[in-house]
């Protein structure tokens, strides 16, 4: 979609925001998205089929102790399926120089290890995936068009407040391995902090990308207009 040398530039120029994000998860969690085992499996993951196989297996402890898990797996499919195509918008797959994609789908993994033992973490993580699902449905103009080094930025962004919603995530489901009591996630003034921050971006994504068609649109149309020739002087 967009070109190598696009691609190598938003790389290189937006590393730092991943880089941020991955810090704050490994301070919040313990845990190096990059370094994991579940990232070395994703690394040859060329589908969002196979990303899922990986992720499902994550899962399968739900199915140990409750029913429903299908629900959760259906908004998780629909994330990863938004965030694979932006993977592929920014040219980056699952693993290259800029891993946002292998880094959120690592962290998604790492998520569903983290709640498995904790009494009611089924019903949050629903709730949680839904509301991100929400957000990233919107971001489906941009697959239809190159771009732009503005609209690159956003969507990395995009990626690492997602990333950043993971980690709180987990990290709530670390400490509620040892409590007695689990907090709601949503509701949360971290999380719904964090939530309101991809909204905007979406939405930002979302109306650049529509000026950005419009803007094509205009283009085309005016190319397409008969040239009128002068008028002849009397």
């Amino acid at each position: 979609m967009s070109s190598s040398s696009q691609t190598s530039v938003s790389s290189s120029q937006f590393e730092s925001i991943i880089s941020a994000v991955l810090n704050e998860f490994k301070e919040k969690t313990g845990k190096n998205l990059l370094d994991d085992w579940l990232a070395k499996e994703l690394q040859s993951c060329d589908s969002v089929e196979a990303v899922m196989d990986i992720i499902q297996g994550q899962a399968r402890a739900f199915d140990k102790f409750m029913t429903g898990g299908s629900k959760l797996m259906k908004w998780v499919r629909s994330s990863v399926h938004v965030l694979y195509t932006i993977s592929a918008a920014l040219g980056d797959g699952v693993g290259a120089a800029v891993p946002s994609a292998k880094a959120v789908f690592t962290g998604i993994g790492i998520l569903l290890a983290a709640a498995k033992d904790v009494r009611a973490s089924h019903d949050a993580l629903v709730d949680l995936f839904e509301r991100i699902q929400f957000f990233l449905k919107r971001l489906g103009v941009h697959t239809r068009i190159s771009p732009t080094k503005d609209m690159v930025e956003i969507l990395v962004k995009i990626m690492a407040e997602v990333i950043s919603i993971l980690s709180i995530a987990t990290k709530e489901m670390q400490q509620s391995k040892t409590n007695i009591y689990f907090r709601k996630l949503l509701g949360r003034t971290d999380i719904e902090d964090a939530l309101k921050k991809l909204d905007g971006l979406t939405q930002e994504e979302v109306r650049m990308a529509i000026a950005q068609v419009l803007q094509g649109v205009n283009e085309l149309k005016d190319g397409a207009e008969p040239h009128q020739p002068a008028p002849t002087p009397r």
